[in-house]
């Protein structure tokens, strides 16, 4: 049975898809698509050092998710692949139901994860319904949650589930459909996605032109702020002494940028200390991060005809198992945004793989006290006008509001740690609530040869002084993008 959709219909079902997810409006009309959480400074009790096991060496298991269903190799079978051609065809035109049943009959769990895709844009209604009795059907699971596309969603990442062969070729289509503009993100054939893992955040991409402070996005995008206007420490009075802000200093030269007006924008491009910088602030997982940008200007062979000297790094849209998906403005080039890594695009073909710099969390009243000189943006930023305190308002209190999967069993989900990468790629998370209370109570904190001290924030250096780079994390995001050891307490 064919069911007529129109584009038009398909589109407004994808944005009351962003609403059901609960994305936000940001007083410029732009949706916000993250959220992330202050530094928890209770004081807990400290023990020995002990070396933690790396999430190589936990079992992270699946038991709330049942067995994974038996998938098997090689092509799809002719018949299946022409019953995807169907549903994927003319998305803006209709749904195909009985193709989709025969899909859903087929015993190939690897199209699950094009179930998947289709329930981020169409769950609800008949379609919606379709689409998990398909999902049932092929893999044995029940699905009971309200938000389907979350819990389909869970279950194979969970199971680690095979994506089936040719699978960007149909996963393309449904995105590309609500926003044209990441096209690219699916025609490098090389690129360093894992496709599985790629969804939408609620939003569209931030393809505003190139060297503008701030304009609002017309279609609904989260817009980055660039050269923000600042003040000294003085001028900031208009900012509690006990709120978040994210610090960063480049050749002594200190700035903070208030955690309301990063849930904003999520995502700045700044010069400082005779740098330019960009600073992601990817809110679901509480990851403010921090990026030198000016060496682009020095890749050999790089010649597309760019603007050197103004990279831009923006936000996409999309996400990458809850972790936000940045790309640079003129090469259309995306980052794995917690590595720094280009994964597509010129860039990714040139290699690139931006310096992190250390992003301190610390509150203002902290931050001004250990950096007198610091600096900080101004209150109406670039708006114009002031922030709302909590942009937000406590999206995430109950937990991740995007699929996971199964999340590392040392610590809670939303656990706030240090996270550093040693030269030798050795990932070392540090509980941040245990090294605070250590370091409280006068206990020194090393564990791998890293030491970890307080000023207004967190910050990290080796034995011999050589500071590290480092940037705070909700666990489940750190542990799922690193095999990381663990200090505790």
């Amino acid at each position: 049975m064919y069911r007529p959709l129109t584009g038009i219909g398909l589109l407004l079902a994808a944005m009351a898809m962003a609403l059901m997810s609960s994305a936000c409006s940001s007083p410029s009309g732009s949706a916000a698509g993250d959220e992330g959480g202050d530094v928890d400074t209770t004081a807990a009790t400290s023990s020995s050092v002990e070396r933690s096991a790396s999430t190589a060496d936990v079992e992270l298991g699946s038991d709330e998710y049942g067995p994974a269903p038996v998938v098997p190799e090689g092509p799809l079978d002719p018949p299946l692949v022409a019953d995807l051609d169907l549903v994927f065809s003319d998305l803006t035109a209709g749904f195909d139901f009985e193709a989709m049943r025969r899909i859903g009959s087929s015993g190939d769990p690897r199209v699950a994860w094009l179930i998947s895709d289709l329930l981020r844009f169409l769950q609800g209604g008949e379609s919606g319904a379709v689409l998990v009795e398909s999902f049932q059907e092929l893999t044995g699971a029940t699905i009971e949650d309200d938000f389907a596309w979350g819990a389909v969603t869970n279950h194979l990442i969970a199971w680690d589930t095979p994506a089936p062969p040719e699978y960007v070729r149909w996963k393309r289509i449904p995105f590309e459909i609500i926003e044209p503009a990441w096209e690219p993100f699916f025609s490098d054939p090389d690129a360093g996605f894992d496709y599985r893992h790629l969804s939408w955040g609620g939003v569209l991409i931030d393809d505003r032109p190139l060297h503008v402070s701030y304009i609002p996005c017309p279609r609904g995008c989260i817009a980055a702020m660039t050269e923000p206007p600042t003040t000294d420490a003085a001028g900031g009075d208009w900012y509690d002494d006990d709120q978040i802000v994210f610090g960063v200093v480049v050749n002594g030269e200190a700035r903070a940028y208030p955690k309301n007006q990063m849930e904003v924008h999520e995502m700045v491009n700044d010069s400082l200390g005779g740098r330019r910088v960009a600073i992601p602030y990817c809110t679901l997982c509480g990851s403010a991060q921090a990026y030198f940008t000016d060496e682009l200007d020095d890749i050999e062979g790089l010649d597309i005809g760019v603007d050197a000297g103004r990279y831009e790094i923006r936000t996409s849209g999309l996400l990458s198992r809850s972790n936000k998906v940045m790309f640079e403005l003129q090469t259309r080039s995306a980052f794995d945004t917690f590595t720094g890594k280009a994964v597509s695009g010129p860039l990714r073909e040139a290699g690139v793989h931006l310096p992190e710099i250390t992003v301190e969390t610390a509150r203002w009243g902290d931050w001004k006290r250990e950096y007198p000189e610091t600096t900080i943006v101004t209150s109406t930023g670039v708006l114009g006008s002031p922030y709302p305190s909590d942009p937000l308002g406590g999206r995430d209190d109950e937990g991740p509001i995007f699929p996971i999967g199964t999340v590392d069993s040392r610590l809670e989900t939303q656990a706030a740690v240090l996270g550093v990468v040693l030269g030798d790629g050795t990932a070392i998370a540090f509980d941040v609530e245990a090294t605070i209370s250590a370091i409280d109570d006068g206990d020194a904190v090393e564990f791998e040869g890293v030491v970890v001290t307080r000023g207004a924030g967190l910050r990290a250096h080796l034995l011999d002084g050589t500071e590290l780079s480092v940037h705070q994390a909700f666990w489940f995001a750190w542990s799922q993008f690193h095999d990381t050891l663990l200090w505790d307490g």
